[in-house]
Order: structure tokens, then C-alpha cells, then sequence
């Protein structure tokens, strides 16, 4: 078997990948040595060598193609996050004739008129309370004629006005969650024509809820 560096030799001088097989160095009368596949001539002085057949040529050397440094790429900014619906302010008010307790968006409500007879707020009799020359009458235009009767003080109108009092976050969270409760139970029962502004109405709710 040849020596390795025989074989590193033969592939500086033909250039090319050594293959198994027989392989013949020559070497002439001016002390030149030839490595070929075919036999020398009969004035050179011929040698024999045998390529294994696992000797492999070194690969060829790969290319490295440079490139200019880039820039890291620039990672997407996160969308900001959905603003979330502020909680509503909700106001617990007083009904102004017969005191009933309702929950309301309008701090503020108008006025309207009602029937002073139905006010509730006088614990003696209506003619006695306006007819006497030493209390209080009513300005309406009939009281100045003639003695105040209590069918003429019922038939009367008065202006009047709820008061409200703002509720405080935990009673909004409560109000809103009844809310939401009720409206999902409607949603599960309306039919599909009719779901959509319940289904909104749902959203407006769980939105606000997150705050509580």
C-alpha cells in the first residue's frame, strides 16, 4: 500500500480526485517523477502503487459568500390595547308622588306636574290645611275666589321633582351584573331577528363590568 503522503503527492501533480485502482509513477533518467493511470514508458523506471478504495478526496472548498451586515430586524409594535368602557355613573332616585326607588343615568331629572292630591304629604284634610285664613293656601288662581275646598286642592297640579343620590362603585357593580343577568336571559329567549342590539347591550355590560 502506498504511503499517504504518496497519494497527497499524486493529487498536487494531476489535479484531479484520486479512484481506487492502480496508479504507476514513473520516473525518467533526469530524476523526473510522473504519476499516471497507464503504464510508463520503457525508457522511465516504472513503479506500482494501489489506491485503496475508501481514500476520498478532500471536497472541494466551499465558497463563503459574504454579505453586508443588516440591520436586526425591527420587531412589530403590539397593538394598543382596546380601550376598555368606563363605568357608568348611576344614580338610586326617589319617586316624587308616590316614593318608589328606581335606578336612573339622570342625576338630574326634570320637573313635571302632579296632582297635589296625590303628594301623600298632608296628615290633616286638604281643606282644612289650605282653606284656613292662617295657613298656607295655593297660589292657584281659584284659591283667591272663595274658601279652599280639598276637592279644589286635589284637582290642582303642582310641580315636583325626583331626587336621586349617585350610587357608589359597589352599587354600580351590582346594578350592572342584575343587568347583565337580565339581558342574558332575554338574549337566550329572543329570536334571531331581535338579538342583535341585545347582543350589543351585552358587550356595553361586560366591558363596564371589567372595572368592577
Amino acid at each position: 500500500m502506498p504511503h499517504p503522503s504518496a497519494l497527497l503527492l499524486l493529487l498536487a501533480v494531476t489535479g484531479t480526485p484520486a479512484v481506487a485502482g492502480t496508479v504507476y509513477k514513473c520516473s525518467g533518467t533526469d530524476g523526473r517523477v510522473i504519476y499516471q493511470d497507464m503504464p510508463c514508458a520503457k525508457t522511465q523506471r516504472q513503479q506500482t502503487l494501489q489506491l485503496p478504495n475508501d481514500t476520498t478526496a478532500p471536497p472541494p472548498p466551499t465558497s463563503v459568500v459574504t454579505r453586508p451586515d443588516r440591520p436586526p430586524p425591527v420587531a412589530a409594535p403590539a397593538p394598543p390595547p382596546t380601550p376598555g368602557v368606563p363605568l357608568v355613573q348611576l344614580y338610586q332616585c326617589r319617586h316624587a308622588v308616590d316614593g318608589s326607588l328606581y335606578v336612573s343615568r339622570n342625576g338630574n331629572p326634570p320637573p313635571f306636574r302632579a296632582p297635589l292630591g296625590m303628594l301623600g304629604a298632608l296628615s290633616t284634610p286638604l281643606g282644612e290645611v289650605y282653606g284656613s285664613p292662617n295657613h298656607a293656601g295655593i297660589s292657584a288662581p281659584e284659591a283667591n275666589r272663595g274658601r279652599v275646598s280639598a276637592g279644589l286642592v286635589a284637582n290642582n297640579y303642582v310641580w315636583v321633582q325626583d331626587r336621586c343620590r349617585p350610587l357608589s362603585v359597589p352599587e354600580i357593580c351590582s346594578e350592572l351584573r342584575d343587568e347583565q343577568e337580565q339581558n342574558a336571559r332575554k338574549l337566550q329567549r329572543a329570536f334571531k331577528s331581535d338579538r342583535p342590539p341585545l347582543q350589543r347591550r351585552d358587550d356595553e355590560l361586560q366591558a363596564q363590568l371589567t372595572h368592577c
